[in-house]
Parts: C-alpha cells; structure tokens; sequence
C-alpha cells in the first residue's frame, strides 16, 4: 500500500505518520512506518525526475545521504502567524528588530558599502532595501541555517501539504549540484530549504541568482557581492520601481471611509496580504483626501500607493508603492515588507535619510 501513486492518498498517510510521532522525536530517528514511507516517496521520486529533465546521476549524487526529518514538519506547521502562532505586527516587529540588528546593520551598510552601490546601479533597487532583506533574512550573513537541504526539501515535498512546491525545489536543487554550480557538501541552509545570505529557495537561486563579483560563478555563501546582485536582481524582477522607494508611516483623517478607495479587482498573487491593500491611487489623491506622511515626504505627485492597515483600522496605516510589492514578492506577507522596509529606513546614509 506504501507504493500507491495516490497523491491524495500518500500525503494523508505521511501527515498521519508524521504527525503520529512523539513531539520530542530526533530527526534523525523516524519511525519505521515513517522511513518506509518516506523511501517509497524517494523510489518514486527517482523514476519520475527524469521525464522532468533531470539527469539520473544527478539525481543519485544530489540525494546522497538524503534524510527524512521529522523536525521539519512540525516547524513548517508552527510558523508565525499561523493559526496556531497569530501574532500583531508590533510584536514581530520587535522580534524582528531585537539585539543588534539595527546598529549591526548600519555598520555593515558602511563596510560593505562600495558592493551594496554597485548592485543599486545594476538593479535600481536601494542599496538600503538590499541590506534590509539580508538583515531580516540572514542578519547579515551570521544565521544561515545548519540543516541538510535536500533532507529538508524531500521531508517537505514528501509531507504534501505544499508537495509541488517543494518537488520543484527539489529539482532545482538537483540541478544546481548536477550543473556544478555548488557542491553538494556546501548545500547546507534553513528547514524551509532556503539557503545562503539572500535565503534563496534552489529555483530563485537558479532564476535570479547574480554574479555580483565577476568571477565566474553565484556564490550566495560567502560573496557579499554575489549576495547584494542576487537580491537586487530578484527585487528589480519582482516590480521594484527605479527611483521609486517604498512608502512611508501615514496619518488617516479622522472619519475617512475606507470602503471609498477599496480595491475593486481581485488580486492574482500573493493573494492574502494584497486584500489589505487598498486600491492603488496617484500620491495626489491621497494627498487631497488629507492623508499626512509620518517623518517622510510625498513621492512625485503621479506615483501609485495603497493604504494598508495590517492590524486593521486605528493600529496603524501605511501608504505603500509599487515597490513595496516587490518585497511581497520575496515573501508574501505585510509584516515581513513592513519589516524590510522599516528597517531600510535605519540603514540609509545620513543624506538619503535627510531626503525623504
């Protein structure tokens, strides 16, 4: 029954095995109705890949010493803001803002700064925006995970709950190894199966990865230059808006009705996070509705913005760019942009910050 090629059927057989186990099981001990499962998934796994592509001795040199780990289910399940975990964005705000990320930062914008120029001329992304994503990502290059990557993408892919997500990760990452492009001693990354300093999934990487230091080659690990390319190209071919910046902190006017800018189409991506958003409106209508910037200025009068309140009316309003769901294309969610952004606007040198 375990060899069935019922997706439905496998993937509630997983979930029930792995959400069967004890909660404080090793990952590296499935049971043996877990790991039976699991090599079935890989047999099947093997003889589909290639018809997507894929090389069979890629594939035998990418899965070596692949593992199923419990762990990352239950973290995958758990994440901020889920159902189990809801939180308020002033408190993931504070998580995200904890320690040294701000002064660490701003030390880093300036030692790094001749890399982080280069890539905002390349891209048109804010070298600020660029070094807010790898502070919220990697905080700076010191988290990068430390769990086995194609463990964690076939534990993934293997659960399915998100199965063509993460076999199409899979995949990519079986290229990147059967390509040459990494070796697959270093593809070592987060439980969600991103990896380096830009926490790229394998098909970002693959897609929008950037050599920013001209050697030859993407190296999200250790080239901070290769980093700040690879996250500017990524946000330029998500919607960044050259010469646009994200938005700012607004003031709503007292008995404003909301339903009277309400966004009339559905959004087609990142569906969730963009129903908070307002209809997109030029800066000058916001403007005339008596809208009032918090510690910024207003961009050129034609420039789109929506209202986004992200906790809901009276917790606290933003008027947001095009560019700002560039960030949602990194990851699709308002406390995470809101995050990037506002941290970006600690990160500017002293005369852009004077500008806005």
């Amino acid at each position: 029954m375990l060899l069935s090629c019922s997706p439905g059927w496998r993937a509630a057989v997983a979930a029930a095995l792995l959400l069967a186990a004890p909660a404080c099981a090793d990952e590296t001990s499935p049971s043996p109705e877990q790991q039976a499962a699991f090599d079935a998934w890989l047999t099947r796994y093997r003889s589909a890949a290639p018809a997507r592509g894929l090389d069979p001795a890629w594939i035998e040199a990418a899965l070596v010493d692949v593992k199923l780990l419990p762990r990352v289910i239950g973290s995958d399940r758990s994440q901020p803001g889920s159902a189990a975990r809801p939180v308020r964005f002033p408190d993931y705000l504070a998580a995200k803002f904890r320690g040294d990320r701000i002064p660490h930062g701003q030390e880093q914008v300036v030692e790094h700064r001749a890399a982080l120029a280069n890539a905002e001329a390349e891209t048109g992304v804010p070298s600020a925006i660029i070094a807010a994503i790898w502070g919220i990502e990697t905080s700076y290059g010191r988290v990068l995970g430390r769990t086995d990557l194609p463990s964690a993408l076939a534990t993934l892919a293997f659960e399915g709950r998100r199965e063509a997500l993460f076999t199409r990760e899979l995949d990519a990452v079986v290229r990147m190894v059967g390509e040459g492009r990494v070796a697959r001693g270093q593809l070592i990354g987060s439980w969600a199966g991103a990896f380096g300093q830009a926490q790229f999934l394998p098909s970002s990487y693959l897609a929008h990865g950037s050599d920013g230091d001209g050697d030859g080659k993407v190296d999200l690990w250790g080239s901070h230059a290769d980093v700040f390319a690879s996250i500017g190209t990524y946000l330029a071919r998500a919607g960044w808006q050259r010469g646009e910046d994200w938005g700012f902190r607004a003031l709503v006017p007292d008995g404003f009705n909301r339903a009277s800018v309400a966004a009339t189409a559905e959004p087609d991506r990142c569906v969730t996070p963009l129903k908070r958003h307002s209809a997109l409106k030029p800066a000058r209508e916001w403007k005339a509705l008596g809208f009032t910037p918090v510690n910024a200025a207003w961009p050129a009068d034609d420039v789109p913005m929506s209202l986004i309140e992200v906790d809901g009316e009276g917790q606290g309003a933003w008027l947001v760019t095009r560019s700002y769901r560039a960030i949602l294309g990194y990851n699709c969610s308002n406390y995470y942009a809101l995050s990037v952004a506002l941290l970006s606007d600690t990160l500017r040198p002293p005369a852009a910050e004077a500008a806005r």
